[in-house]
């Protein structure tokens, strides 16, 4: 039996990388690796780190969504 995941912009990105194969690349491609070390992967939205990186977080939201 398999979970479907729902990603959205108010998702955890370091949640979204361990549960959606393919995200990490999603992620790095849009904000970076720096986002890799940084603690905050674990309490920021893809909204907030969107914010931090002008960006749409709905761009990186449709993008995982195609991965799942």
């Amino acid at each position: 039996m398999t979970t479907q995941v729902e990603v959205t912009k108010d998702s955890i990105i370091g949640d979204v990388i361990k549960t959606v194969p393919g995200a990490r690349q999603v992620i790095e491609k849009y904000f970076g690796s720096g986002c890799f070390t940084c603690p905050g992967i674990n309490m920021e939205t893809i909204a907030f780190g969107s914010a931090m990186h002008n960006m749409d977080p709905e761009t990186i939201v449709n993008e995982i969504k195609k991965l799942l």
